[in-house]
């Protein structure tokens, strides 16, 4: 199989407009591997530029690609170019409509979603993993046999899947969903009857995981102790395990051959996936809380999704932070516009990075769309009473029309209404001028920001950490996983 990082592709910051560029430079963090000479630093944009080049991006009616064949035209009318389709984007965002339908079963926390197909997987703290039909909003399948809570889902793709349904005599058409429990146990059923095909005991709870389509395939998972562990797809035997964080692996994704892992203390790892039987991954970078910033012990969640050579990471603060993979320079995006805002979850989707956000004060709660490459803020869609948002997954119909599910108090399914019918729709959407001013900043105009939280006393410090516990702040989340 061809190995090959995907979607590499992405503007440079000197290629961005000019609202979106980042403001006073774009200089490095403290670090581990402190890359502070101007050599590297040199090297850093060099190796940005070259990973950058393509773009992609999204109408929100419909996803598709759109051409960028701007060889000829000088920089001058690309940026023209690119500033009329940002534009024309941000304006038909604003008139987006969505149908929501809640996906009523669960008792507990939902913890991670899935898509296949016309199908939603949702794992939930109640310890079960449930199948539901989309068009109908109705529960399809309860998946039970976790004796823990659910903590995290991935769905192998068709090929894979074809693989083992022939080795169990199953269809060829089977779709398999793994799941992760706190348990220690990683479970994969078979969507068309329920049944759990195999179940792989991990010796630790497992805290995240994914799937990875690399050679005969690997299923990567986290435990709550640090440990990052590989195992084969073909005989389901522990192919490494390695001691990689100091705290619980909150997140793991892959993109292409390389792997990702985030945890509780803040720190990214970066790993090569070698598709050997024996120790496949390969680390290629570490990067700590310090050079992150988002240390925060143990009761830290930080979830992550990774875009060429940029690793979007959340952690429950009022912003995203980017984190530049292979030189460890940082930045930040704004993602709430109040010192009480918090993120919770980022995910990328035809062409769009999205990140939820939640006010611990005003309990509001909404979804924040942004541009890529240029990470420019679109709009927010949010609706009355709306909770809190721990998990998100995307697809898109055979029209190109959105569908999008959210899951943590509750379980809801968005899909895009046409932009001709006459149907109200369910959600609101509004703009937020503070972050639509100047949202993208380097790491060096943050340090003094981190001890202030830009106009926040000590006093409102400990008020909004009080409110925090009290609504369920971001280290109580990961409690509630690990319960």
């Amino acid at each position: 199989m061809k190995r090959q990082v995907g979607d590499p592709s992405e503007a440079p910051p000197s290629q961005m407009s000019p609202a979106s560029k980042i403001h006073r430079g774009e200089n490095e963090t403290k670090a581990q591997n402190t890359p502070g000479s101007p050599a590297r630093q040199r090297q850093a944009r060099a190796d940005a530029a070259e990973m950058d080049r393509a773009q992609d991006g999204a109408k929100p009616g419909k996803v598709s690609q759109r051409s960028r064949d701007v060889s000829g035209s000088c920089p001058q009318q690309q940026l023209q170019q690119e500033e009329a389709e940002f534009t024309s984007l941000k304006a038909s965002w604003e008139k987006a409509r969505f149908r929501l339908r809640l996906l009523d079963g669960h008792n507990d926390i939902i913890t991670s979603v899935v898509a296949v197909d016309n199908l939603v997987v949702s794992g939930s703290r109640d310890t079960t993993v449930k199948v539901w039909h989309v068009p109908t909003a109705t529960e399809q399948k309860n998946l039970g046999g976790h004796t823990g809570g659910v903590t995290c889902l991935s769905a192998p793709p068709p090929e894979y899947c074809k693989r083992l349904a022939g080795s169990l005599s199953l269809s060829d058409k089977e779709r398999f969903i793994l799941s992760g429990s706190a348990d220690c146990s990683v479970k994969i059923w078979a969507l068309s009857t329920g049944q759990c095909v195999k179940s792989v005991y991990t010796f630790n709870a497992v805290t995240a995981l994914c799937f990875v389509p690399e050679g005969d395939g690997y299923i990567i998972t986290g435990s709550d102790g640090g440990k990052v562990q590989a195992w084969s797809w073909h005989s389901f035997q522990n192919c490494q395990s390695v001691n990689a964080h100091q705290e619980a692996v909150t997140s793991i994704q892959s993109q292409g051959p390389l792997v990702f892992s985030g945890s509780a203390e803040g720190g990214v790892s970066v790993w090569e996936n070698r598709c050997s039987d024996r120790d496949p991954l390969k680390l290629l970078h570490h990067w700590s809380g310090q050079v992150t910033d988002l240390g925060g012990g143990a009761d830290g969640r930080l979830t992550l999704s990774p875009r060429g050579d940029r690793v979007f990471l959340a952690y429950g603060r009022a912003w995203l932070k980017i984190l530049h993979w292979r030189t460890g320079m940082m930045s930040k995006l704004t993602n709430h516009s109040s010192i009480t805002g918090v993120t919770d979850c980022v995910h990328q989707t035809g062409g769009l990075l999205i990140g939820s956000s939640y006010d611990l004060a005003s309990a509001e709660s909404a979804l924040n769309l942004f541009s890529l490459p240029q990470c420019r803020y679109l709009a927010s869609l949010t609706w009355p009473n709306a909770p809190r948002i721990l998990c998100f997954a995307a697809w898109t119909t055979g029209s190109g029309d959105h569908r999008w599910v959210t899951g943590g108090r509750d379980l809801i399914v968005w899909e895009q209404l046409p932009s001709s019918g006459k149907q109200r729709g369910d959600v609101t959407v509004k703009r937020d001028a503070l972050m639509d001013s100047g949202f993208l900043e380097s790491e060096s105009d943050t340090e003094d920001d981190e001890e202030t939280d830009d106009y926040e006393d000590d006093d409102e410090r400990e008020d909004s950490r009080r409110d925090s516990d009290k609504d369920g702040g971001s280290g109580s989340w990961l409690r509630c996983l690990l319960q």
